[in-house]
């Protein structure tokens, strides 16, 4: 799935002229791509320092932290939108984080690769870990911490009392309704507290 198909179909769950905080944006490309379709304004959050100079060339607002600090500096609903694109699966505590978000935002997305989608589940069965476009690295050199599955978030998010407004599996450029546990790399998930 190329990146500006996924900056789209997560643009769209972002209301117009929403205030939005971008937890682990990158280079900034998903925030700018929100201010300029959507007229968005806020921060993105990122702690590489190549990153974060990519998100001032862009024009984004960042600031440079290590997510696993938390958000305390933000105060409750400081933002429409908390965004986690890719992110959860990197981070220690990611239920702490979840809430966090739940916290800081009015609503929440998050996206990650779903470790449920056939062909990792092929691998596994083959006795392999998975090597795909959404997990495209080796077992002993992955940035992931953790992998999770579709449902596996469902289950996470009704024992924290979150509420999910919209959920869906990307893949390959197209929006996987039907079975997206199975069919889909990417899980998606718009949810409030």
């Amino acid at each position: 799935m190329s990146e500006k198909t996924i900056l789209e179909s997560i643009a769209r769950l972002v209301p117009p002229g929403s205030r939005v905080l971008d937890l682990g944006c990158g280079d900034g490309a998903l925030l700018a791509h929100l201010q300029a379709t959507r007229g968005c304004s806020g921060y993105g959050v990122e702690i590489d320092d190549a990153k974060v100079l990519a998100c001032v060339k862009r024009g984004v607002n960042v600031l440079q932290l290590n997510l696993e600090g938390g958000l305390t500096m933000f105060g409750d609903d400081a933002f429409d939108v908390v965004l986690q694109i890719d992110t959860l699966q990197h981070l220690r505590n990611a239920q702490t984080m979840l809430l966090e978000t739940a916290r800081v935002g009015r609503l929440g997305i998050v996206a990650f690769p779903n470790f449920a989608h056939w062909p990792n589940r092929l691998a596994v069965l083959q006795g392999r870990m998975p090597v795909t476009k959404r997990l495209p690295y080796q077992w002993y050199d992955t940035p992931n911490i953790r992998v999770g599955t579709y449902r596996d978030f469902e289950v996470l998010a009704r024992r924290n009392g979150l509420t999910i407004e919209d959920s869906f599996g990307l893949h390959e450029g197209h929006e996987v309704r039907a079975l997206p546990n199975l069919l889909a790399s990417t899980a998606v998930f718009r949810f409030s507290s």
